[in-house]
């Protein structure tokens, strides 16, 4: 499917952009000169209540504005929970963030060497290294779900309390009385 973003800016006082994936639209965002936008900003917080029904925090941050902070987008170092665990988990997210590296690296040799077919080793080298990389690609999945579980050991109520103070970015804008989405 193509996806293209259209852009209108008929108008100098707003501007207005929409992501189209195929007939679908996916994403609309609008700027506005009489409004300050929000998102992509970074802001300290403090965390007013701490919702376990919903495994979400609701956050105050600069002037008297209120977010919503769900549970999978806080970071492992605001935890408060012991610190072998924590030291466990960023462990695990450093494995996986290099083993997605050493995806993306397996990728770029899997192109290069389908560039060279006219090469009979390298479809050789070619098929050797589509067993490494699946090999890979399974060990890099359970990673990721060992390091699932090990949070999901946890409830929001449990690593995040009240008043704690967070770093947080708005990811999407305040909409009418719903605050703003970290």
């Amino acid at each position: 499917m193509s996806t293209r973003m259209l852009i209108d800016a008929r108008h100098p006082e707003e501007t207005r952009v929409t992501v189209i994936k195929g007939s679908r639209v996916e994403e609309f965002d609008y700027e506005s000169a009489t409004r300050r936008q929000l998102k992509g900003n970074i802001y300290l917080a403090r965390v007013t209540r701490v919702e376990p029904s919903l495994q979400a925090a609701f956050v105050e941050y600069g002037g008297n504005r209120h977010g919503f902070l769900a549970f999978s987008e806080i970071h492992p170092d605001y935890y408060q929970i012991p610190v072998e665990d924590r030291e466990k988990i960023l462990a695990e997210e450093t494995q996986a963030v290099a083993a997605e590296v050493v995806e993306d690296d397996a990728e770029i040799d899997a192109e290069s060497v389908e560039a060279n077919e006219d090469d009979a080793e390298a479809t050789e080298i070619q098929s050797g290294d589509e067993e490494e990389k699946d090999a890979e690609i399974e060990e890099a999945a359970a990673r990721r779900r060992g390091l699932k579980a090990l949070k999901r050991k946890y409830n929001i109520q449990e690593v995040i309390k009240r008043r704690q103070v967070l770093l947080v970015q708005v990811v999407k804008e305040e909409r009418g009385n719903k605050g703003a989405a970290l």
